[in-house]
């Protein structure tokens, strides 16, 4: 008897499901904020901070250089009235030469002819005071200019100038500027010799341009101070 065979269909059940492939995780896009402040304000806060170290340079070194050629010179720092003139001296972009109120002006310097006497060192000491100096006469031009001011009302005298005689026959300026002979204007027979009239005054009734005369120094005369004028 054949044997029987019998066919039965076995299906076998998959426990575990399949398996899930995951990719990699999203990467989570940054929120998008609005912009809060103008494009431009960078750039303007850079051009701040450059005008800024441009004012300090100009604070810490020009504005000292201005400053010290801006000081008032001594002669400025004693009058407060002034007279000026439009005439610039060449090489200036300046507008007007200054001279104190009453004071008179040639070329580049002020003359102030006194009304009162004093001695010697006492007129030099005067002269000082005012932020000048005895005069000191420098050319036939200059001479000339003050003995005609010399000349003028109030009648005077004899004016105090800035030349003394240091040693016996070394005549010296005020200024220590060098004594040249041959550009002095004594009068004749002057100065004297010796050394007790070591002072020098103009002698205005002297007709002529050579008008020096040595005088002692506890004399009393007027005095002629000068001062560089001033340019504004």
């Amino acid at each position: 008897m054949a044997s029987e065979i019998t066919y039965a269909e076995v299906k076998f059940k998959n426990d575990s499901s399949a398996p899930v492939v995951k990719g990699p995780p999203e990467t989570k896009k940054p929120e998008q904020h609005p912009q809060k402040y103008p494009l431009w304000l960078p750039w303007l806060i850079s051009l701040l901070l450059l005008l800024v170290c441009i004012a300090l340079v100009v604070i810490l070194l020009v504005l000292p250089l201005c400053h010290s050629s801006a000081q008032p010179s001594a002669l400025q720092q004693q009058f407060l009235q002034w007279e000026c003139n439009s005439a610039v001296p060449q090489g200036t972009d300046r507008g007007w030469t200054c001279c104190p109120k009453g004071w008179r002006r040639f070329q580049g310097s002020c003359y102030f002819l006194s009304t009162d006497k004093l001695n010697c060192v006492k007129s030099a000491q005067n002269c000082s005071g005012m932020g000048s100096q005895l005069v000191v006469i420098s050319s036939k031009a200059e001479q000339d200019f003050l003995s005609e001011q010399t000349k003028q009302t109030p009648n005077r005298v004899n004016f105090y100038i800035g030349l003394f005689e240091d040693k016996v026959g070394q005549w010296q300026w005020v200024d220590k500027t060098p004594y040249n002979v041959t550009a002095a204007f004594w009068r004749e027979g002057e100065p004297s010799p010796g050394h007790d009239e070591n002072c020098t005054v103009i002698y205005v009734s002297e007709p002529t341009l050579n008008n020096w005369n040595d005088v002692k120094p506890n004399t009393q005369h007027h005095r002629i101070c000068e001062a560089a004028a001033v340019i504004v």
